[in-house]
């Protein structure tokens, strides 16, 4: 029984020894997704795109609160109020679509980027910075480089 675990000990030495020296495989890649963000023009065009619609929406509910205190009878104000809220509702979720849409789209490009710097540098995965304690092969300016090249 002791010759087993001895002979098991070693083997799984060997093992991580072998995976430890693999020269085709360069490791683990890292991204700071938030700093590609940062620095990537085209999430911030859309930033920019949702930010508008949702300063249009606020002041589409200023505008309405507005004409609200102007309406006399009780009757108007709660016919106004279903109005409003029935428009304000519409207006809202093609907010969050567009918010939806664009995120999605930003998410997809840099990850074609990662992907792509991936394949270059030869690594194994590409994970959160967050995730990664010690080691690891940081990308994200990689990532960003290519994002700025405008093949996305």
């Amino acid at each position: 029984m002791k010759k087993f675990g001895l002979a098991a000990i070693a083997l799984t030495a060997g093992l991580f020894f072998s995976l430890g020296t693999n020269a085709d495989a360069a490791g683990v890649g890292y991204i700071n997704y938030a700093k590609v963000q940062d620095n990537y023009s085209f999430a911030q065009a859309a930033i920019k795109e949702i930010d508008a619609k949702a300063l249009e929406l606020q002041q589409y509910m200023v505008d309405k609160e507005k004409q609200y205190k102007a309406l006399d009878t009780p009757l108007k104000k709660q016919n106004f109020e279903e109005q409003t809220a029935r428009e304000f509702k519409t207006k809202e979720q093609a907010l969050m679509t567009l918010r939806a849409q664009k995120e999605e789209q930003v998410y997809n490009k840099i990850q074609a980027a990662t992907k792509q710097v991936l394949v270059e540098q030869k690594l194994d995965a590409v994970v959160d910075f967050r995730v990664i304690f010690v080691g690891g092969v940081d990308i994200t300016d990689l990532v960003i480089q290519k994002l700025k090249s405008g093949t996305f």
